[in-house]
């Protein structure tokens, strides 16, 4: 299979420029809606929720498939304006603060206008606090955003254009290394929306079409928890494109390997569906893992429990310390590809 790896990445790299915390994705969505215009995919339109929904025409028009990706990442909103000249946030998506701790951010005030900023605890240094400093709680409370500009007061922010609502982006720190391995915060779930872009390039630059029709999903509020909430009404089967996890107690992924995920936090995914897809990765030598989570929930477990009747799955690269500083591998990349390929 001459899957284009250079394209994925630099189109993964190209998202991840994007802010796009839950809430404020639209600019992530009108990337997509040009990049699928760039592939020849004219048959696309956007729901009044801000997703995009493409359809694929296939050699067979009697089943229905559709697959997955969400733009939407962590991030954060205005809480308060503090009398101190800093910003309480409250998060989007769910992470542990002390992951972002330190971490330079972006405020997105309404007006379109940005300001930097760094998130901090409220006691930050050590000079000053000693081990007050150190053995804090980090939390919404105990977290602030020093803004890089001359502000003392909540009248400065004021001033500036800031208010409460005002989304927060964080910085990628996107690394994409020689020997393979790529890190970056948020490749959940851009990478999957980059692979996506990759396997429709592959249908493409090969003539090829899907063996059904395919409807082509990009949710934008998947982080918390009503991605997808709008589907054709001759749907069949739904596979959700989605991160893989690596190490700990109830994750045993690879990340070299596709993940195909058996049951998450909400519900065991379609018995006959995960078979077909493990059959297929077997048949075709493409690597992958079974996951069973505990704290992990995708778009089709989400449309399940909205009494949507399909099939459903989930598949994905294996990413490892997800919703921290996330890192996966190339030949995990391709591999989820080569299964979106090879079953679709």
């Amino acid at each position: 299979m001459n899957i284009d790896l250079k394209y994925i990445l630099n189109k993964t790299v190209e998202l991840l420029n994007i802010p796009s915390p839950v809430g404020y994705t639209h600019n992530a969505i009108e990337y997509v809606k040009n990049e699928l215009k760039k592939l020849g995919i004219k048959n696309y339109n956007i729901t009044k929720k801000g997703a995009l929904i493409a359809f694929i025409k296939g050699e067979d028009s009697n089943y229905k498939k559709m697959i997955s990706a969400h733009v939407d990442t962590l991030g954060a909103v205005v809480k308060k304006i503090k009398k101190n000249g800093r910003l309480e946030v409250t998060n989007v998506g769910g992470f542990a603060w002390g992951s972002v701790e330190g971490e330079n951010v972006t405020i997105h005030t309404i007006s379109g206008k940005t300001y930097s900023g760094t998130l901090l605890p409220i006691k930050a240094s050590v000079h000053v606090y000693g081990d007050v400093a150190r053995e804090m709680p980090r939390t919404e409370e105990t977290m602030e955003i020093r803004i890089d500009e001359d502000v003392k007061s909540d009248e400065d922010i004021l001033k500036l254009g800031i208010l409460q609502g005002d989304f927060i982006s964080f910085e990628t720190h996107t690394r994409i290394l020689d020997n393979g391995y790529i890190k970056s915060r948020y490749l959940d779930d851009k990478l999957c929306v980059a692979q996506i872009l990759g396997y429709i390039k592959y249908l493409k630059d090969n003539k090829l079409k899907p063996k059904t029709d395919l409807y082509v999903y990009f949710s934008n509020y998947e982080e918390i928890g009503h991605g997808v909430s709008v589907f054709p009404e001759d749907l069949d089967e739904f596979i959700a494109v989605d991160i893989g996890l690596v190490a700990g107690e109830d994750a045993h992924g690879d990340e070299k390997k596709v993940q195909i995920i058996a049951k998450d936090s909400r519900s065991p995914y379609d018995f006959t569906l995960r078979k077909k897809l493990q059959e297929t990765a077997n048949k075709n030598n493409i690597k992958y893992t079974v996951g069973v989570y505990n704290r992990y929930g995708s778009d089709a477990t989400t449309a399940i429990l909205q009494g949507f009747d399909f099939k459903y799955a989930c598949i994905g690269p294996n990413v490892d310390a997800t919703h921290h500083y996330e890192r996966c591998h190339n030949d995990g990349i391709i591999e989820t590809v080569k299964l979106l390929i090879a079953y679709l």
